[in-house]
């Protein structure tokens, strides 16, 4: 059957990427980003399938106009692609908060009213899945990604309480945590850093900017694989609330998973020690 693909974030990496997988299984797909012609510069195909549409997620009025466009054109949303977001690394206290504002005004706000703009259509017909981009840093964090991973972690909540709110209706909720995949998020047009130096941050801080800028375009995950990935979940009865993206998600992942439980049994006798004399009052009832 045919499915009509909402993608945000679709003038480049792995959004554009998505869109034509989606394109060449032969679906509808509404291509969206803050820039239309960029959008459309992204596809060399020419296509009734297609609807490229300019949409700031940050601007809730062209959220509702892009949806009800794609509502009007498609008759109905059956996948959306929450990729819309950019990173915002850098030491927390070189970052300002306006900086900070505008990391959560796109990467959690701006997906949240996309989601519930979307909603409606796929409760109405009970059915649709959703794909929210996440990260590994989604799930853990270090230093110079104070800022952009708690963005992530945020979405990681909001998703994971989604589902359950929205499984009753037919529809699926997947967070997609991709490792360090082969796009233009640490170049210069995506990544921001911090804008405030601080003398005594000035020898990390270094080091991390010349980190990151090694990485890129140099990242082992490919984006048109995931893409491929994310067209086989999508067609899925059961494809998971978590989908790790790249043999280093899947190793990180697992590390921070060990760690915690490490943590947790290490401390269990004290963590115990917080429960007062009323849950031993319910334990004796029960």
């Amino acid at each position: 059957m045919t499915k009509t693909w909402f993608v945000t974030g679709a003038s480049r990496g792995i959004g554009a990427e998505i869109a034509r997988a989606a394109l060449k299984h032969g679906d509808n797909v509404v291509a969206t980003g803050r820039d239309a012609s960029r959008v459309a510069a992204a596809f060399e195909t020419d296509t009734s399938r297609l609807l490229v549409l300019s949409l700031d997620v940050t601007r809730p009025d062209e959220v509702v106009d892009a949806v009800s466009s794609a509502m009007a054109r498609f008759g109905a949303i059956d996948v959306l692609v929450n990729n819309a977001g950019y990173g915002q690394l850098g030491l927390f206290e070189e970052i300002s908060p306006e900086a900070i504002e505008r990391q959560f005004a796109t990467n959690v706000f701006g997906l949240m009213t996309v989601t519930r703009a979307v909603l409606p259509g796929m409760s109405q017909k009970r059915s649709g899945r959703i794909f929210n981009l996440s990260s590994v840093g989604g799930l853990t964090s270090s230093a110079g990604g104070s800022i952009y991973c708690s963005s992530k972690f945020a979405i990681e909540g909001f998703s994971e309480g989604l589902a359950a709110e929205v499984a009753p209706f037919g529809i699926g909720v997947t967070l997609v945590e991709p490792g360090y995949i082969r796009t233009d998020f640490l170049d210069e047009t995506s990544v921001r850093f911090g804008d405030g130096a601080i003398a005594d941050y000035a020898e990390t801080s270094a080091a991390l900017q010349s980190a990151f800028a090694s990485y890129s375009h140099r990242q082992p995950g490919d984006p048109k694989r995931l893409a491929a990935a994310i067209l086989e979940l999508a067609g899925r009865d059961d494809a998971p609330l978590r989908f790790a993206a790249g043999s280093d998600a899947v190793e990180m992942i697992a590390a921070h998973m060990s760690e915690h439980k490490r943590e947790l049994d290490a401390w269990s006798s004290l963590s115990l020690s917080t429960d007062g004399a009323f849950s031993s009052e319910l334990a004796a009832d029960a």
